[in-house]
């Protein structure tokens, strides 16, 4: 049998997703059938899907009873993710379009399996307070093909686990090839993204600091942009600047440029990613 499914492709710096709305949480979309609509040769292609579901409709709204809306994030192969920085902004993005949600009157409150995330209007596009960050000093050592040596990375957990590996100059970070998974040494029980970063020369300009990054996602592989991978990438740097470092980031991504900065809230130090998103058409496709 197949069925119907209507979907809207957006992308946040080239990031790009299928979103599914399914807001009484009717549907079920098995890995196989995620993994054929993001199928870039036989299906719509994106690297990921978002499906559009009242929390209340799901198990897992039970654990963001505070946000009407849940992002059922999938990566690209159907497995689940914790979060996905700028699949949250599309995600908000197609809840404006739509009249789903007025960000207008208040701050839009979305529930991930990384909790609730605040998204609001930005000067960039959207921005969203992806929370509370830890930063893990235990040494991992990354290889990736075409990179002359293993390098160390640092671990970042925002809700989804990160390595970010600092490389010496441009010409290294544009002739990795991202084709191929890197190795990481351990390897994280639950697999990680791995960023590679470059810092700019000057690091800081007018009290913003500015770094270029490639990912490699976790279920997806390299895409041109990263919106975790991008705060995960720009809280590596701060951290390794030392404590003269600013809170405020410009990060560069094949896919564009998206900003970040850290603030103090009561809990603690947050991150916050701000950006561009994008609803490119809407359709219908059927699956099996």
């Amino acid at each position: 049998m197949t069925q119907t499914v209507a979907f809207t492709k957006g992308h946040g710096t080239g990031n790009d997703f299928v979103i599914v709305p399914d807001v009484d949480g009717a549907l079920h979309l098995g890995d196989t059938q995620v993994a054929a609509l993001c199928d870039r040769r036989f299906g719509i292609g994106a690297d990921g899907t978002l499906r559009v579901v009242r929390s209340a409709a799901l198990p897992e709204g039970a654990a963001t009873p505070d946000a009407e809306w849940f992002m059922d994030y999938r990566n690209a192969d159907g497995s689940a993710a914790e979060m996905c920085g700028n699949g949250i902004r599309v995600f908000a993005k197609y809840l404006v379009e739509t009249g789903l949600a007025d960000i207008d009157a208040a701050p839009l409150r979305i529930g991930t399996r990384a909790g609730t995330k605040t998204v609001t209007r930005s000067d960039l596009g959207f921005e969203v307070d992806l929370g509370l960050f830890a930063i893990d000093e235990s040494d991992v050592v990354v290889r990736a093909r075409d990179l002359d040596v293993a390098r160390p990375g640092v671990g970042i957990d925002l809700g989804n686990p990160h390595v970010v590996v600092a490389l010496g100059s441009d010409t290294e970070l544009d002739r990795l090839d991202l084709t191929v998974r890197p190795q990481l040494n351990p390897e994280p029980r639950h697999g990680a993204n791995i960023e590679f970063v470059v810092p700019a020369d000057p690091l800081v300009r007018h009290g913003v600091g500015a770094i270029r990054m490639r990912v490699f996602e976790r279920g997806v592989g390299e895409t041109l942009s990263c919106g975790t991978g991008v705060a995960a990438s720009a809280l590596a740097v701060r951290h390794w600047a030392g404590s003269a470092a600013p809170d405020h980031w410009s990060v560069e991504v094949p896919g564009g440029t998206l900003g970040v900065r850290v603030i103090d809230e009561q809990d603690g130090a947050h991150v916050l990613l701000s950006g561009p998103a994008t609803l490119v058409y809407s359709g219908e496709i059927a699956l099996a």
